[in-house]
């Protein structure tokens, strides 16, 4: 997938003469926008929903029967963003389509951790040696959940800094259990130790997922993270964020040379068209 996504970059790509439908049941900028740049350069006719609240969902149509409307319009593969976890299996285990999961609840975001780990491969050539600090919301944050995922399997160390409120054992979907069961090397704290990190992941606290509004009153604000913050860290060592940012990283880190979350952002396309073109190519 890497050395896909490095070809699509340098511009070595064809065209595809296909329909992907975009289902975004939820609210996103950088993912729909990125998923249509792709399948518009790569020749592909786009269709869908961007938002939910001027669909017939709003009329009470189920996801099933707004899918099916799509794949009888054509659609050649499905994206799907999905408020509800486990929607685009669903979907997938519905349709005799190619469905690629675009975001679903606070479970899984799988093509943005592609985006994520290209992004750590492109600057360091590998994962080997690496050492990688995941900051935020690990409790809602399915970035994070999906990144963490993948670091294991390379073998990656990593460093979780949250508050408890906050920390991976707090996952319904069982996240710290099923890292230890596949022996991934990590740690948990609340504390914001930097200096040895080669790779700082950090993400914003999912107000929007908090149940209860005194739980998000207690976290609130908990990191955030200036030019005075990376004082000692190594010269190579990068910052990526899913974006969007809210307070937890200061625009005056966007000068700085470890800021990698535009150009982490950015190959969000890149990843997109090589998944599209290894889905729908010959």
């Amino acid at each position: 997938m890497f050395e896909k996504t490095k070809e699509v970059k340098e511009g070595r790509y064809g065209q595809l003469d296909k329909t992907v439908a975009l289902l975004f049941f939820e609210p996103s900028t950088r993912t729909y926008g990125s998923f249509d740049s792709a399948a518009k350069r790569m020749g592909c006719k786009v269709i869908g929903i961007q938002d939910p609240d001027t669909a017939s969902l709003k009329k009470g149509e189920s996801t099933y029967d707004t899918v099916r409307m799509f794949v009888g319009y054509g659609a050649d593969a499905l994206v799907i963003r999905h408020p509800r976890a486990g929607a685009p299996k669903y979907v997938a285990e519905a349709f005799d389509v190619p469905v690629i999961n675009g975001g679903d609840d606070g479970h899984e975001h799988p093509t943005q951790a592609m985006l994520d780990l290209f992004t750590i491969w492109e600057k360091f050539g590998g994962f080997e040696g690496l050492k990688v600090g995941i900051m935020g919301d690990l409790r809602y944050g399915r970035t994070a959940s999906s990144l963490a995922y993948g670091l294991a399997k390379w073998g990656v160390r990593m460093r979780f800094i949250a508050p408890d409120l906050l920390q991976i054992h707090w996952r319904n979907d069982r996240l710290e259990e099923q890292l230890r069961e596949m022996g991934a090397d990590f740690e948990k704290t609340d504390q914001v130790k930097l200096d040895d990190l080669d790779v700082l992941y950090v993400t914003r606290i999912q107000k929007e997922r908090f149940v209860d509004e005194t739980e998000y009153k207690k976290v609130k604000g908990s990191f955030h993270l200036g030019q005075n913050s990376l004082k000692g860290v190594k010269n190579k060592m990068i910052i990526l964020h899913p974006l969007p940012r809210v307070d937890e990283l200061s625009p005056d880190i966007d000068r700085m040379d470890h800021a990698w979350y535009f150009r982490q952002a950015e190959n969000g396309l890149y990843v997109r068209m090589a998944l599209l073109e290894l889905i729908l190519g010959d």
